[in-house]
């Protein structure tokens, strides 16, 4: 074996160690002792809402600590097994140094993507994420591709094993969508998936263009936390306006009967949220008004990061007028503008292989918050 076992199992360790201190392994600890309690309470379901929230964030504490638990045992086993390799015959020292050069490959894949995770420190990081994808310029080659966007989001969630609903649809007339509104359910789904907010590029050949030109498209991407009882974002009724209308499908085509779907206005920014997902009008408002609270939980801490910019002499755009470029023709590739990385394999990339764009992106961000801390 050519592996220099002691070095990459004390570089491992390393990464290891470091990933503790970030984590904070005795407050996790404390944390998980605290939510225990709350849990164990008899009246602890008197208050639903409240009940879920305790067990999901005792849940999710309780994972990432044996995660990590986890990976520092395995990484004594490697150990192990390279002190016996020293010990066996050399028949047995292959077998064993093979075996172990396949553990600490993957130990090195593990330990990547929880140092990812550590890099997700922001105030709703841990939140669940509202994902809304529209159309841009482009005409109908922007529905197509904000609907490739969308399959490529969902694509995504099911190969992590996310719970995602897709709460709204806007469907385009010729082919594609005008919009789209979904939520994800996963620990740190916000945090992962912020980073693909912003203005997505598609080049290609058209397949709507009878003439075979190469055409440009783009669609737009906006992630935002789910909103908490604990945020208290209260919103007047006299600042609301509420549309009621039929769900629709594909094409206009009406698939309920009844006035269910919600159309929300939020008077004062204009912000406008649709739901059509759930069976009723009541449960459409209620899942509206919570997104529209999301939003403006978002918008407003928008604000205080910009003011802390405009205090601080740094005024930049975030992420610029475009963050990503797939292009189709005359090559294949799928670049990040901001973090450099690309793939060669467009079709892998729409079937909702982006955890490399996304990793790159978080640890791209990071860099670019350092130089203010």
């Amino acid at each position: 074996m050519s592996i220099d076992f002691p070095a990459e199992i004390d570089q491992l360790r390393h990464k290891l160690h470091q990933i503790e201190t970030v984590t904070d392994l005795p407050g996790l600890r404390a944390k998980i002792a605290e939510l225990s309690q709350q849990a164990g309470a008899p009246d602890l379901w008197d208050d639903p809402e409240k009940a879920q929230q305790v067990t999901s964030r005792l849940s999710h504490a309780q994972s990432e600590l044996e995660r990590i638990e986890k990976l520092a045992g395995r990484l004594d086993d490697v150990e192990t097994m390279v002190e016996l390799a020293g010990e066996s015959e050399p028949d047995e020292t292959e077998m064993i140094l093979e075996e172990a050069g396949g553990d600490l490959e993957k130990l090195a894949a593990d330990l990547g993507a929880l140092e990812i995770r550590t890099l997700l420190s922001g105030e709703y990081d841990e939140r669940n994420a509202v994902v809304t994808i529209r159309s841009g310029a482009g005409g109908v080659d922007a529905a197509d591709f904000a609907e490739m966007l969308l399959r490529m989001y969902t694509r995504w969630a099911e190969r992590k094993g996310y719970t995602y609903k897709i709460m709204d649809t806007s469907y385009a007339e010729e082919a594609g969508i005008k919009s789209a509104t979904f939520q994800v359910e996963a620990p740190y789904a916000y945090g992962t998936l912020s980073v693909e907010g912003g203005t997505h590029r598609l080049v290609r050949i058209s397949p709507f263009n009878s003439q075979g030109k190469r055409q440009t498209s783009f669609a737009a991407v906006e992630v935002i936390p789910l909103i908490e009882s604990s945020d208290h974002i209260d919103i007047p009724e006299s600042e609301i306006k509420v549309d009621v209308f039929r769900s629709s499908g594909p094409g206009g085509q009406s698939v309920n009967t009844t006035d269910s779907a919600v159309r929300m206005t939020h008077i004062p920014t204009g912000i406008v949220v649709s739901m059509q997902d759930e069976k009723s009008q009541i449960q459409n408002r209620a899942a509206a008004l919570r997104v529209l609270q999301s939003k403006l939980l978002a918008r407003r801490h928008e604000e205080e990061q910009a003011k802390k910019r405009e205090l601080a002499g740094d005024i930049k755009a975030a992420w610029g007028d475009q963050m990503r470029s797939y292009v189709l023709q005359p090559y294949q590739m799928v670049k990040d503008l901001r973090s450099g990385y690309e793939s060669g394999n467009t079709s892998s990339v729409f079937d909702g292989e982006i955890d490399g764009f996304i990793d790159a992106g978080i640890r791209w961000r990071k860099a670019q918050e350092s130089p203010e801390k």
